[in-house]
């Protein structure tokens, strides 16, 4: 039994003055904390450390799902069956044709890989440096020239006009008239002498 010591009693006083005030009843200050003897014994929670910030996740590159998406090489889908074929009366036993099969499907797909690993990086950069320099071709040189003559184009078809009415179309009107006064006739005894050059040997 453990023993309590007089510091730990806590001292009650009761009021009797509730009968003398006709029956209206006091409020009592509330009671005071037990002490800590009395307290309940149960852990506080130790805090938690802070974590740290998390640095945000790096988005991962993800594979196109076609790498042809316009269809540009639709004609380069060669099958095993779009070359090689077997009648039904000539045939081989089914482990040469299972071979044969398996060797042109991996000699297919790793030369073509490593004629890649050799060749896809280096086509693929002189690709690129060809269209930068289309590319700055047509904006820097095709498209100003073909915009400076949309300008000037008016003006040389003004003076092309101006030349053509002014000296072509008079030359050319006044020899016109002059051919049309041409007249060729054939009388009938030239008609044997022209039949007998056409039919002499050359």
């Amino acid at each position: 039994m453990m023993m309590v010591s007089d510091d730990c009693l806590v001292e009650c006083k009761i009021d009797d003055s509730d009968e003398d005030d006709g029956g209206v009843e006091q409020m009592s200050p509330p009671p005071p904390p037990p002490p800590p003897e009395f307290a309940s014994n149960a852990p506080t929670p130790a805090p938690r450390p802070p974590t740290p910030p998390t640095a945000p996740d790096t988005p991962t590159p993800t594979r196109p799902v076609s790498r042809d998406p316009y269809g540009i090489n639709k004609h380069l889908q060669v099958e095993v069956s779009d070359v090689l074929a077997e009648p039904a009366s000539p045939h081989s036993i089914d482990q040469v044709w299972f071979y044969s099969i398996t060797g042109f499907e991996r000699a297919r797909t790793w030369t073509y890989r490593c004629l890649t690993l050799l060749l896809a990086v280096p086509f693929a950069f002189l690709c690129g440096v060809f269209l930068a320099i289309l590319a700055c071709l047509h904006v820097w040189f095709v498209v100003p020239c073909i915009q400076l003559s949309y300008t000037f184009l008016p003006c040389l078809r003004s003076l092309c006009m101006f030349s053509v009415n002014v000296f072509i179309s008079p030359f050319c009107a006044s020899l016109a008239l002059c051919c049309s006064q041409i007249a060729i006739s054939l009388s009938n005894k030239d008609w044997p002498q022209m039949r007998d050059k056409e039919a002499a040997p050359v």
